[in-house]
């Protein structure tokens, strides 16, 4: 797992605050802070959050728009699924 943080307000591009709400949260996973959007603009995104899911391979195969469990959505039983798909699939 790989987070990408892009800043909305002056507050989020300061790395100090960023580094302490990932302590804060437990994440203990890399996070890239892309101030400049590139990535962003790059994936072509227009919700946050969004997730992918990338293959063995590289490819992106699954994408979500938003949040996981908006509205009582599953989306991330959906998306755990999927990624044990993408698990067992062999190279």
């Amino acid at each position: 797992m790989i987070g990408i943080h892009t800043p909305e307000t002056a507050g989020e591009h300061k790395i100090d605050q960023v580094r302490r709400k990932v302590k804060d949260n437990h994440m203990d996973y890399p996070i890239v802070v892309d101030n400049a959007g590139k990535n962003w603009n790059a994936w072509d995104n227009r919700f946050w959050p969004c997730t992918y899911l990338i293959d063995k391979k590289g490819n992106v195969r699954y994408r979500w728009d938003g949040e996981l469990n908006w509205n009582e959505v599953k989306g991330e039983a959906i998306m755990r699924k999927k990624i044990e798909e993408l698990l067992a699939e062999k190279e």
